[in-house]
């Protein structure tokens, strides 16, 4: 019994209550009628003793069945309301026991909308966030695998055929082999500014800067890759002040993966469109690029790990799935928060930094 939560709010619910209630009528009983009723007695001339013993002795009798009655349906009364609010326990306790050995689909079922109803309401959101990201994490480690075992393949095989004079060791061979090594270098290098961006809240070294100078800086290195695809970069910066207190280098980083998000998903002869603006929030930064429009069920997890939209097209362009998972890191870092919009022809992305 002392293990069950259901049989201590009976307990204490029921004994206390019925226990004072009886007690306080006995008293009465003995006290108050029992007076009145020998008061009676006297006034018709009634023998007292032996009435007033039987008066107490049938009243206590009486009371004593009125006491186990409602007792007992007390008990089943407050057995099944008690049962049905602490159902959603047992069953958060029964799906916790199935997350323990990676099983994430089950959910409580909800039947109030008191404070147990909103433990299980926070419990189902806490389930659908360990099954997102259980799939998330099996599919980073599937992607994680096929970014390095392609470059590492191709490297194995022309070292075998280098080796066993298969091919002629050439510029282009060592050129192709160059290049396996740096998308190897630049996935490692992705993971290690993933890993430090998670690290940022404790590492920040805030200075009051101007975002339109931090911006203007990063530009001039996406000069070439912008005009290479012909894509028109257009700015509209707010007229207000916009300074704001951030880390230079991880916000230049930031930066520098919205650039490189935008100019790779951009088509050629596409449009880029860079607008800040200061709101009631905060300083908000927009980044916006022509392109095929992103899914409305994406949109969500564009900024998780190793998520992508269009796997096959990612790789293509170079991409792992890790440049805007960094840049969430480092705007939460300061404080802020980033989001995502799409429509027909047109992506954006934003960033909000607080005041």
């Amino acid at each position: 019994m002392k293990r069950h939560l259901l049989w201590k709010l009976l307990l204490i619910n029921i004994l206390p209550v019925i226990a004072v209630i009886i007690l306080v009528i006995w008293l009465a009983i003995d006290q108050l009628a029992a007076d009145y009723f020998m008061a009676l007695m006297n006034k018709y001339d009634v023998s007292l003793t032996e009435t007033h013993q039987m008066f107490l002795t049938a009243v206590h009798r009486y009371l004593l069945w009125a006491t186990l009655a409602a007792l007992a349906l007390a008990m089943v009364l407050s057995y099944l309301l008690t049962r049905r609010v602490l159902r959603p326990l047992a069953q958060m306790t029964a799906i916790t026991r199935q997350f323990a050995v990676g099983h994430y689909t089950d959910r409580v079922l909800i039947t109030s909308h008191d404070e147990v109803g909103q433990l299980g309401e926070a419990f189902n959101r806490m389930a659908d966030s360990l099954e997102r990201i259980e799939k998330l994490r099996k599919t980073m480690v599937a992607d994680v695998a096929h970014e390095l075992r392609t470059p590492l393949t191709n490297l194995r095989g022309y070292l075998e055929a280098l080796s066993d004079e298969v091919i002629p060791p050439s510029k282009t061979t060592f050129s192709m082999l160059e290049d396996e090594t740096l998308r190897l270098v630049h996935l490692v290098e992705s993971l290690h500014q993933l890993a430090k961006a998670d690290a940022a809240k404790a590492h920040l070294t805030r200075e009051t800067l101007s975002m339109r100078e931090l911006i203007e800086q990063m530009l001039p290195l996406y000069q070439l890759p912008f005009a290479s695809k012909n894509i028109t970069l257009e700015t509209d910066y707010t007229h207000e002040s916009d300074t704001v207190r951030v880390d230079r280098d991880k916000m230049l980083q930031a930066i520098r993966n919205l650039l490189d998000n935008a100019c790779r998903y951009t088509p050629d002869s596409g449009r880029m469109v860079i607008v800040t603006r200061r709101t009631e929030e905060g300083f908000m930064v927009r980044f916006t690029n022509s392109g095929q429009a992103i899914d409305k069920a994406d949109l969500p997890l564009i900024f998780e790990r190793f998520f992508q939209t269009d796997r096959s097209r990612s790789r293509e362009k170079g991409g792992a799935g890790i440049g805007l998972a960094i840049v969430k890191e480092l705007i939460e870092a300061h404080g802020g928060h980033v989001g995502a919009e799409s429509s027909p022809g047109e992506n954006t992305i934003w960033i909000l930094l607080p005041e």
